[in-house]
């Protein structure tokens, strides 16, 4: 899982810093610029989604462990 969340995170990191890079910063909302905002927000949403899931995948681990 650790491994999932790291390659995940790296790939949506390589993402968003291109996508930045294909941003009209003079007109943001207009053509491929739009695009390129809602990928970096799918990959930022991505990545606190699969952070989420590794931070209660160590909490369940933890709590099995107690017992």
């Amino acid at each position: 899982m650790k491994n999932f969340t790291i390659v995940f995170t790296i790939i949506a990191a390589a993402l968003i810093i291109f996508n930045l890079t294909q941003v009209n910063y003079d007109a943001p909302f207009q053509g491929d610029s739009i695009v390129a905002l809602i990928t970096i927000a799918a990959a930022l949403c991505g990545t606190v989604l699969v952070h989420i899931l590794y931070t209660s995948k160590q909490i369940e681990k933890k709590s099995k462990g107690r017992k």
